[in-house]
C-alpha cells in the first residue's frame, strides 16, 4: 500500500515503518495514526515478518509530538475521543501486537512520539535523542498512555517528574532511567535494530507472542500475571514450535521453526 505519511518496508523477515514528515518533525496526525494502523496491523498479520521496527525519517525526529493544530480547538469530549481512538488505533494496538516491536529512536521523541517508543516491546536510541512529555506546558495531560507507561518503565518518582517539569532527558539519562536499552550512534541505530532483530528471528515466533502476552498482563489492571504466565506456558505445549524446538535440543541440532 503506498503512504502519505510514512514508509513501510519489509526485508529479512523484517518490516521497518518509518514516519515520513521530517518537515513537521514527524509530528503525528490523524491520517497518520490511521496509516500507522493499518501498516503495523499488515506486518502482525503477514507470516514472513518476524519483526518490526518503528523509526522516523531524517536526523532530526522521532516523533516531534502530536499535530497541535488538529486539536487546539476541541472541548471536553472531542479530547476524549481523542485519547480513546489514538489508544486503541495504535498506542494499545502496538504493544499488544503478538509481532515483537523495537522502537529505534532518533532525535527528538517527545508527547506522543515517546508515547509510541513507549507502547513497543522495547527502546534503542540514538546518542542525539532527546525524550519527554511537554502536555502540561500546553495545559493538558499526556493522553496516549503517558502518565500510565512511564511510571511502569521508569518508576513513579521520575515519572512524575518528567510530567511535571515538562522537561527532556537525554539518551544517556533515558539508558539510565531504563526507558531505553541501549544508546549508539546515529549510524548505528537500525543496524542494531537489524542485529537485535536478527537475535529474537532465531527463537520460536509463537512463543515470542505468547511470552508478550504473559509480560503484558501484569500491567492490566484486575489481572493475573502469574496465572496468564501458566496458562500460556501451558499452551507452548500444544504448538508445533514446541515440538521442533525440544526435538532440536535433544538431537544437538538448531532448530528450524516454522512461520508465526
Amino acid at each position: 500500500m503506498n503512504y502519505e505519511n510514512i514508509i513501510s518496508t519489509s526485508q529479512n523477515a523484517i518490516t521497518t515503518i518509518a514516519i515520513n514528515r521530517p518537515s513537521k518533525l514527524n509530528a503525528l496526525n490523524k491520517a497518520t495514526i490511521e496509516e500507522l494502523h493499518d501498516a503495523f496491523k499488515t506486518a502482525n498479520n503477514d507470516a514472513s515478518v518476524k519483526v518490526i521496527i518503528i523509526t522516523g525519517v531524517g536526523e532530526k525526529a522521532f516523533v516531534a509530538g502530536a499535530d497541535i493544530s488538529e486539536f487546539a480547538n476541541f472541548n471536553v469530549e472531542n479530547g476524549g475521543k481523542l485519547a480513546a481512538k489514538g489508544q486503541e488505533l495504535l498506542f494499545d494496538f502496538v504493544q499488544n501486537l503478538s509481532t515483537p516491536v523495537i522502537a529505534a529512536v532518533n532525535g527528538f521523541a517527545l508527547g506522543g512520539g515517546l508515547e509510541l517508543a513507549m507502547a513497543a516491546h522495547f527502546r534503542i536510541a540514538s546518542d542525539n535523542a532527546k525524550m519527554g512529555l511537554p502536555e502540561v506546558s500546553l495545559g493538558v495531560i499526556p493522553g496516549y498512555g503517558g502518565t500510565q507507561r512511564l511510571p511502569q518503565l521508569i518508576g513513579k518518582g521520575r515519572a512524575m517528574e518528567m510530567i511535571m517539569t515538562a522537561g527532556m532527558i537525554d539518551a544517556n539519562t533515558a539508558k539510565d532511567y531504563g526507558l531505553v536499552n541501549h544508546v549508539v550512534s546515529q549510524e548505528e541505530l537500525i543496524p542494531l535494530a537489524e542485529k537485535i532483530a536478527s537475535k529474537i528471528m532465531r527463537n520460536s515466533s509463537v512463543a515470542i507472542s505468547k511470552a508478550i502476552t504473559a509480560v503484558n498482563a501484569n500491567y492490566v489492571d484486575g489481572v493475573n500475571g502469574y496465572k496468564t504466565e501458566i496458562e500460556q506456558f501451558g499452551n507452548c505445549f500444544g504448538t508445533e514450535d514446541f515440538k521442533e524446538g525440544t526435538t532440536a535440543f535433544l538431537e544437538k541440532r538448531k532448530a528450524e521453526f516454522p512461520g508465526k
